[in-house]
């Protein structure tokens, strides 16, 4: 017989779920810091509590081939479909408590309210903990729900790391088996759907006062480097209108990356990293080279401003006798999130007395991969100043407490519309 949670249980289990994050953060390569990458020796730890706490919520737990940890509560009925809820337990340098942890906690948060309400899905539940998103260790992000999608191929086994362990090497040093990466791979058809619940790790929930956001999609990327070469000449022997000045011409560029951006909605363009050789003070800078990264929800708008940008970059060239070239890095695709799953998503909130804010991620995240193989829908929760990737990183306790209590009336509407043969 199932019944309904009081507001003391749910503040008691998304507290829990916060004290996690506290434990996770104390699983570290660095002391006195938060520093956990792929398959380091601090996720022994952390799979001994995520087993621990799995259990506890009554779910069975398995750990695949390349790491993740994997809690799964067998379903009522006779759908063997799986709702996978996750997030990534590594970490980048020096990081926060709350990015990807938070996730994973809250989820297992989940199973064990199911527990206590004496509730059984009419389909499979998984938690599901991913061992690697940030791409810190290998250069190469979501190892975790990459095994997932079936995309750990023999090329990323033979990255290695800054100490020339290969991925392969650090699977089998930790215990796991190569051998079983194909099995970790899940097929569509036995998928009803991800979920993921993120810090927002940006100030636009803080900005609108709002405790929790949908996020509409994950935006696309272009990552470039552009470059201007001209003429290196002596800095008080050589009139402007002569000069031939790499630098000034970046400049120019870079000014139009804001200015395009500033009047295009949903655009966000940056450039993060520049070098002007030879690069002295009393030296006219013959070459410039900087990185763009361009970022938009929509993949024609992100293409075409890439092309405006590129084309003005061209034409500053032109006029200032410079010679240009750029290199295309990364194309990344938008992923929208799914339409259905984010409307139950909204329901959720509303139920909740919140306003249902919808917003757009500029950050990867591992709900993006997993969109290639199933429905996917991610739940933000405010992020203090907008802060992340920061040992300042927080949250407040009554925005976990909030998002606990829709993501419970999320997975409510997904039973009742499983019931009703929408999923």
């Amino acid at each position: 017989m199932t019944r309904s949670l009081g507001r003391s249980e749910l503040l008691a289990l998304s507290q829990e779920a916060l004290l996690r994050c506290e434990a996770l953060a104390a699983c570290t390569e660095i002391p006195g810091q938060i520093t956990r990458t792929f398959l380091s020796y601090p996720m022994k730890e952390v799979h001994q509590l995520l087993g621990m706490w799995m259990r506890e919520a009554g779910l069975t737990v398995r750990v695949d081939a390349v790491g993740n940890v994997i809690g799964r509560l067998e379903g009522s009925g006779s759908d063997s479909r799986t709702l996978l809820i996750g997030s990534h337990v590594d970490t980048v340098p020096n990081a926060g408590k709350f990015d990807g942890c938070l996730g994973v906690t809250l989820g297992i948060a989940i199973a064990k309210a199911l527990q206590l309400q004496g509730k059984r899905l009419a389909f499979a539940l998984e938690i599901i903990a991913f061992s690697e998103e940030e791409g810190v260790r290998f250069a190469t992000p979501f190892i975790g729900s990459r095994a997932l999608t079936g995309t750990v191929g023999a090329a990323l086994l033979e990255k290695s790391d800054a100490k020339g362990v290969t991925v392969a090497q650090a699977i089998t040093d930790f215990g796991l088996e190569i051998s079983r990466i194909a099995a970790a791979t899940r097929a569509p058809a036995e998928l009803l759907g991800y979920f993921e619940i993120h810090i927002e790790q940006g100030p636009v929930l803080e900005d609108a006062k709002q405790a929790l956001g949908v996020v509409e999609g994950i935006a696309g990327q272009t990552r470039a480097q552009l470059e201007f070469t001209g003429q290196s000449a002596h800095a008080g022997t050589t009139p402007m209108r002569l000069r031939r000045d790499a630098l000034v011409a970046a400049a120019s560029v870079i000014l139009e990356v804001e200015r395009l951006a500033r009047v295009t909605a949903g655009l966000v363009a940056t450039v993060g990293a520049i070098e002007a050789q030879p690069g002295a003070g009393n030296v006219i800078a013959g070459h410039a080279q900087f990185s763009l990264d361009v970022r938009h929800l929509d993949n024609a708008t992100r293409e075409r401003c890439v092309a405006e940008l590129l084309d003005f970059a061209w034409h500053t060239a032109r006029k200032r006798q410079l010679t240009f070239a750029h290199k295309i890095s990364l194309e990344q695709p938008a992923s929208p999130s799914d339409p259905l799953l984010s409307d139950f998503l909204q329901d959720a909130l509303e139920d909740a007395k919140l306003k249902a804010l919808r917003l757009p991620s500029g950050a990867g995240h591992d709900a993006m991969v997993m969109a290639t193989i199933t429905r996917s829908a991610m739940l933000f929760v405010r992020s203090p100043n907008g802060l992340s990737h920061h040992p300042d990183e927080s949250v407040m306790p009554a925005d976990v407490g909030k998002a606990l209590e829709v993501a419970l009336g999320f997975v409510d509407k997904l039973s009742d519309a499983h019931t009703r043969g929408v999923l």
